[in-house]
């Protein structure tokens, strides 16, 4: 065998064009870092040569007065516009019958049957364990004297979830397939998630009315966008290779979608059900305020009282319900289907033989597509007969269960006294470093920022905040958050969006450091993770609301208060996106890092922080949407700006037009910061 010898000169050539290459990554950063600098200072420059007073918005603007007028039109032609009379009025005496036919079905089996039924389908779908969780959350309502309400919250969740499924699976089916329908949902979908839960509540009372319709719509447009976008992954998720093995047996496109397609997607689509489920369960509460019936009205009177203890038994009922559904549908989705369990092999089918593989590495997949397109058979059944059976068993014992007179006269349980003892000495007692801590963060960040962000006019934050975009995600990044910036000053709301948006930054960067020191020890401490677990399960699943009534409690009602709330709500995502983050750093790079002398400390911030820099960011992102949903929420204790718009807006016929103009204001808000965040994400690094 003869040697390649590369000759002197193309070793050198080599040399010195890897030299060059490895020189060109530090002037980029040098350039880029010089561009940095001078936007922020032209910042400043022009800050301080253009600053104005920060007068306050006016109370008559156009895009005020032209809501104003929609809302007027809808009133006068409620009753004789044909949009009303063959549209929305049909649309909201569907979903009237809906909710009806599953209140009459969970009603009509009585405490004993509806707690059989719950737990007859934990364990068909999730095995006996989460059976036992499923009894003792159910039987927990009737001993927290919560029953009826809790019946009727899960009323409302189940007729939100069948609608959202029921849309949103062939959307993401459809968006899937179809490259140019996915484009056109995205932005749909991303206005119809980071629009405040709130902000739906007028739209939805202005076309329905109040009431259960107007509430599981509501609810529909909020969970919808995860059942369509989850979908939609698991669609594209599945591999070519079983598309094209069952392609070339012959299968016809709906042979494709129904037995191959859908079927291996089946676990991500019942994620999609998980999380829909978990989202309307979020803002089923939140329609208390349209007057609908459940949970949300305890929660809501809680907080009319500042009742704590009132607002935790309600909590805890609504936290039990999600992880009793939770468990369910995680179960339902690891389950594997009987027809590829085990190593039984196919008998062949009637209309032909079995195929042969073109190559051994196919042969698992060929298999697995020749079963879901042609052979089920008595091999299905008997693989599915126990589970039948036990689904059969399981019925019987619902009807048997259902006639026993068993329910009534439970012993009540509450927790509401001793919490408001709780409440009542933290208060007497840290009354003093709660104000020391309200009073310095006030003075200290939130009002010199809130001051620069008022006083700052809108043209020249439009300008800077596409400069931002475009250094760090591109002009497409640029155009957006610049046309979310003039979108905010052209509703006429300029400066109660900057105090927004100052409470939302202190909110942001608060939570970031909190999630990044708890989710890094999570990540490094498997013991500290598993103890954190409960606690976030908990706090994701805990309704907003109740997050309001403690922060009163401690920092009374005031922008601090809003803060607080929104810190504890986006806390627990941000822990769990850090802590997946560094977890998903590959280890060989870890133990590459450790063979070459790497202390802890490096570790830590050469290797995971930097390699987990997607993870982050979408932490910061998540954290964003979360806080700007508290906003709304924190008008309702003394925060003002645009979310205290939205709620005067929603009680006050005559602020009607404000506040739906301050519900656009925030998604913009919203959009301006995802793209920022999004950009830093899809920034590419230096070449190396």
């Amino acid at each position: 065998m003869t040697a390649t010898v590369t000759p002197p000169a193309v070793q050198s050539g080599g040399r010195v064009l890897a030299a060059a290459g490895a020189g060109a990554a530090p002037r980029r950063l040098t350039r880029r870092r010089a561009l940095w600098v001078v936007l922020v200072l032209a910042a400043v420059a022009a800050y301080l040569g253009f600053r104005t007073s920060g007068a306050a918005d006016s109370d008559d603007a156009a895009a005020f007065r032209f809501f104003t007028d929609v809302r007027n039109w809808v009133d006068d032609n409620r009753d004789s516009s044909p949009l009303f009379l063959y549209g929305f009025n049909y649309l909201r005496l569907g979903v009237r019958l809906l909710v009806d036919a599953v209140h009459a079905g969970l009603y009509g089996l009585g405490f004993a049957g509806l707690v059989a039924a719950v737990t007859a389908v934990a364990l068909v779908l999730a095995g006996w364990r989460t059976a036992l969780v499923a009894l003792g959350g159910f039987l927990a309502f009737g001993f927290l004297g919560l029953w009826a309400e809790s019946v009727d919250t899960l009323v409302l969740t189940v007729s939100a979830v069948l609608l959202a499924v029921v849309i949103g699976v062939p959307i993401g089916v459809l968006a899937a397939r179809v490259g140019w329908v996915s484009a056109a949902l995205r932005p749909v979908l991303d206005v119809m998630q980071i629009m405040p839960t709130f902000a739906y509540l007028a739209p939805m009372t202005l076309l329905f009315l109040i009431g259960e319709p107007a509430a599981v719509i509501a609810t529909l447009i909020y969970a919808v966008p995860a059942t369509i976008r989850i979908t939609e992954l698991g669609i594209r998720e599945v591999p070519p290779v079983s598309v094209e093995a069952a392609t070339a047996l012959g299968s016809t496109g709906w042979q494709l979608l129904t037995k191959v397609r859908l079927p291996m997607a089946r676990p991500t689509i019942v994620l999609a059900v998980n999380q829909t489920i978990m989202m309307a369960l979020s803002m089923v509460v939140i329609t208390a305020l349209i007057d609908a019936p459940g949970l949300g009205q305890n929660i809501v009177k809680a907080l009319e009282r500042v009742n704590v203890g009132l607002a935790f038994d309600a909590g805890l009922a609504i936290v039990i319900m999600a992880v009793v559904l939770d468990r369910i549908t995680a179960g339902a989705a690891r389950r594997r289907p009987t027809a590829s369990a085990g190593g039984s092999r196919p008998a062949a089918s009637a209309g032909g033989s079995r195929p042969a593989a073109s190559s051994r590495g196919h042969q698992p997949v060929i298999r697995e597509a020749w079963l879901a397109v042609r052979g089920r058979g008595a091999w299905f059944a008997a693989r599915g007969l126990s589970r039948w059976g036990g689904a059969g068993a399981a019925l019987v014992a619902v009807v048997v269960v259902a006639l026993l007179p068993i329910g009534e006269g439970l012993p009540r349980v509450s927790f509401a006294a001793p919490v408001n003892e709780v409440t009542g000495w933290v208060e007497l007692h840290w009354y003093d470093a709660t104000e020391w801590i309200k009073n310095t963060a006030s003075a200290g960040l939130l009002d010199p920022l809130e001051t620069v962000l008022t006083t700052t006019p809108w043209w020249l934050f439009v300008l800077f905040v596409g400069a931002f975009g475009a250094l760090v995600g591109g002009l497409r990044a640029a155009v957006i958050a610049a046309g979310a910036a003039a979108g905010i000053a052209g509703l006429g709301l300029w400066q109660h969006a900057m105090q927004t948006l100052a409470t939302v930054l202190i909110t942001i960067v608060l939570t970031m450091v909190a999630g990044i020191v708890l989710g890094v020890w999570s990540a490094r401490h498997d013991w500290f993770a598993a103890g954190l677990r409960p606690l976030l399960d908990a706090a994701q699943t805990m309704p907003s609301f109740v997050y309001l009534l403690p922060a009163v409690a401690l920092f009374g009602a005031s922008r601090f208060t809003a803060i607080m709330a929104g810190f504890v709500y986006a806390v627990p995502p941000v822990v769990r996106l850090v802590d997946r983050g560094l977890r998903d750093v590959p280890a060989t790079v870890i133990e590459a890092a450790l063979s070459a002398g790497s202390t802890p400390r490096q570790l830590l911030w050469k290797v995971q922080l930097p390699m987990a820099r997607g993870g982050l960011l979408l932490a910061v992102n998540q954290g964003i949407v979360m806080v700007l949903a508290m906003v709304v929420l924190g008008g309702l204790v003394g925060a003002g700006a645009l979310g205290y718009d939205v709620v005067a807006g929603f009680s006050q016929r005559e602020d009607f037009g404000k506040g739906l103009a301050a519900g656009f204001a925030i998604v913009l808000l919203g959009i301006l910061l995802d793209r920022l965040t999004q950009g830093f994400h899809d920034a590419k690094g230096p070449r190396r």
